[in-house]
């Protein structure tokens, strides 16, 4: 309890440091996942250990659990884009891959509740199945962070990267703990309690970053490699927006006339005849389709 009742606490000191240093602009999800929280814990906690209100409780604390879901895969969208906010390319390559992802992730909850076999609810199967799809991809999310953070110039000292690495913690620990609760390692009443540990010193975490002063990413070191990535999909992406592929052939002939006119202007200057011309073969090639 003494747990439970220190997280509205703790996330209510992170909100208004945020919104202090004007934060809440860059971050809006999270603050709003943060005010979630409020807002859940106010509601839930008068009905919890009333039996008579036990199904509200059941209803509502499930039905929090849907949405923390959501909020926290969009968190990480939000943390995706702060990262490669320079590198517009790979932004919009990735913004798609995060909107397929959540329907796949989706899917797969709803498959699951529907093939249940198990004595559980189907609501709670499917419920739990996309919080360990999101904590999985939060924890991916923490570990790319740490590998590829001196290739993207993200310093380990910036904020997105301590919501990072507090929902990365937070997701660790719970995958840790269900893994050993399936095996008869962890029991119930140990469960909840690590689990709620892990998720205050989240908060923590969050709370530590958001005090700390600014750190700007750095722009002095020439990252070649996300630089590579980067100007390799800006090439694959089409250079007009027009679908017709016209106006790309039209910009090949006036380049190929524009350099066959400049070599004839050349070969006008040399000291000797210009040789004939060989004769004209015919392509094997002219009736291939060009892949577009």
């Amino acid at each position: 309890m003494i747990l439970w009742c220190a997280q509205p606490i703790l996330q209510s000191v992170v909100i208004a440091v945020l919104w202090r240093r004007k934060l809440h602009k860059q971050f809006p999800v999270f603050i709003s996942y943060l005010a979630v929280q409020l807002v859940i814990f106010a509601v839930t906690y008068p009905l919890y250990g009333r039996r008579e209100l036990y199904n509200w409780y059941f209803w509502l604390f499930w039905l929090g659990e849907v949405v923390n879901a959501v909020l926290g895969f969009k968190i990480i969208h939000e943390i995706f884009l702060e990262v490669f906010r320079p590198y517009h390319a790979l932004k919009d390559l990735g913004t798609p891959v995060f909107k397929w992802a959540g329907v796949v992730m989706l899917l797969v909850s709803v498959v699951v509740a529907a093939s249940n076999s198990f004595t559980q609810d189907p609501i709670i199967h499917a419920v739990t199945t996309l919080e360990r799809s999101v904590r999985m991809v939060q924890f991916g999310l923490i570990l790319f962070l740490i590998l590829f953070s001196r290739f993207l110039g993200v310093s380990r000292r910036q904020i997105s990267f301590g919501i990072a690495l507090g929902f990365g913690l937070l997701a660790g620990c719970e995958l840790m703990t269900l893994a050993l609760n399936s095996g008869g390692f962890v029991h119930e009443g140990n469960l909840n309690l690590i689990n709620m540990l892990s998720y205050n010193v989240s908060v923590l975490i969050w709370l530590a970053y958001s005090l700390s002063p600014a750190v700007a990413r750095d722009a002095s070191v020439n990252y070649l490699q996300t630089q590579r990535w980067e100007q390799g999909l800006a090439d694959l992406q089409p250079a007009t927006s027009n679908d017709s592929l016209i106006p790309m052939f039209e910009g090949m002939v006036e380049r190929a006339f524009s350099r066959s006119s400049s070599l004839e202007a050349a070969e006008d200057d040399l000291p000797f005849p210009r040789p004939p011309a060989p004769a004209r073969v015919k392509s094997v090639a002219a009736g291939s389709k060009n892949p577009q």
